[in-house]
């Protein structure tokens, strides 16, 4: 059994050409994101999916990484990996790899988030059995990036330039599970491209592979993407009010049918146990659900209002708490301004907790009119139940996306504890 991989190589030297009318005298992956290092995000998620020790590649102002975060951040060990003189992406990682102790390594960009899963990563790394596995990204437009063909099996078949092409297709995500055997057999200099040296020679000779993740992406290379971030991005440690959906965030959709009386709610696993912390995190807690059930003589108001009371029960027994219930009953075809997307629940609710400030709000939810509802109303987006056929319109809506109620929950306690 291969052992877990605990060690990462953020490449954190660039120059940031791009941004220099926006972001001046710092090293790019220092571009602050409401008013914290774009490293810090990167930091973060590698704390949160197990990493132990990670090699900072430094390079232009060095001494600015350094300062800021030293030997350690949360529970991370931290080493530096100086370039005197630029070494390009493949000099970078052969010179960080001195100062790493494994057989295998991830190696980000440091300008680049992509919220992918570190474990199923590394497990396809292995199953493989390759020196090279890469994260890869499903674009709509590939032409501003270039692209990754791959085979039935996931292996690296090509590579296409930057403006070859358009159209849809998968790119390189900037994210990679190397092997340190990669470089056994290639004579290199010690400045050199890992894109064209490596990369695009030789998947050729030794076989390299590519597992797909449809999970949210950005590059802050160019300013358009830099704020996009800034406005993804914002902390979700200092909101304090939490709208949620009902069916598929806190009980198990019946598909096909409506939750019609008490015995059909089913809680969603973790979900009970999820409520406690949320009760203790947020000022006010709102569900807000479309419910057409009724408006289709499915069920009654009455039979919801049980369902509710039922509900409310268990999440209290357990020591959580629920704030507000805001339904909105009509048919999809009555265009209610109640019925999400639109936002009258929300200003239903606004109207009898006055001190709800939508802006230090988050909307929660598992469809993309809970997303559109809270973008809608000014919240902070959530979307949960991810799998690999979650549509990609939903990462243009928000970066916070999990695969259920108790994940968003343990990631704004680490966020707490480790703030």
């Amino acid at each position: 059994m291969n052992p877990a991989v605990t060690e990462a190589i953020i490449l954190a030297g660039g120059f940031g050409t791009r941004l220099q009318h926006v972001v001046n005298d710092v090293p790019k992956p220092m571009a602050p994101i409401n008013d914290k290092p774009f490293l810090t995000i990167l930091l973060n998620k590698l704390a949160i999916a197990g990493i132990k020790h990670v090699v900072l590649s430094t390079g232009y102002k060095h001494e600015n990484i350094a300062s800021y975060f030293g030997n350690k951040y949360k529970s991370l060990d931290i080493t530096y990996s100086q370039e005197t003189t630029p070494l390009f992406t493949g000099g970078a990682i052969t010179l960080a790899l001195s100062k790493i102790n494994s057989e295998n390594v991830f190696v980000l960009n440091g300008d680049t988030f992509f919220d992918i899963d570190f474990a199923a990563f590394q497990k396809f790394h292995f199953q493989k059995q390759t020196n090279l596995s890469i994260a890869l990204r499903p674009v709509e437009n590939i032409e501003r990036y270039g692209a990754v063909k791959i085979d039935e099996q996931q292996k690296i078949t090509g590579f296409s330039e930057k403006g070859a092409n358009h159209g849809k297709g998968i790119i390189n995500g900037g994210i990679y599970l190397i092997n340190r055997k990669l470089f056994d057999h290639c004579s290199l200099m010690d400045k050199f491209s890992f894109e064209k040296e490596i990369l695009e020679k030789e998947f050729m000779k030794q076989p390299f592979y590519g597992m797909e993740f449809n999970a949210y992406f950005i590059d802050i290379g160019i300013p358009e993407d830099y704020f996009k971030a800034q406005r993804h991005f914002e902390l979700l440690e200092n909101k304090r009010f939490l709208f949620l959906d009902r069916d598929g965030v806190i009980n198990r959709h019946l598909w096909g049918d409506y939750v019609k009386n008490p015995n059909e709610f089913e809680f969603l696993p973790g979900v009970l146990k999820a409520f406690p912390f949320l009760a203790a995190k947020f000022n006010r807690i709102i569900i807000v659900s479309n419910q057409q059930g009724v408006g289709k003589g499915i069920f009654s108001t009455d039979d919801l209002e049980q369902i509710h009371h039922y509900m409310m029960q268990q999440i209290i027994a357990m020591g959580g708490r629920i704030d507000g219930i805001y339904i909105c009953p009509d048919l999809v075809e009555a265009n209610s301004p109640n019925r999400k997307p639109q936002i009258g629940m929300a200003l239903q609710a606004q109207h009898d907790f006055p001190e709800i400030d939508f802006n230090q709000a988050i909307m929660v939810g598992d469809a993309l009119s809970d997303l559109e509802f809270g973008s809608n109303a000014g919240m902070q987006t959530v979307f949960l139940n991810y799998d690999e056929s979650t549509p990609l319109q939903v990462f243009n809506h928000t970066p916070y996306v999990f695969y259920d109620l108790q994940a968003f929950t343990q990631y704004i306690a680490n966020a707490t504890i480790h703030k």
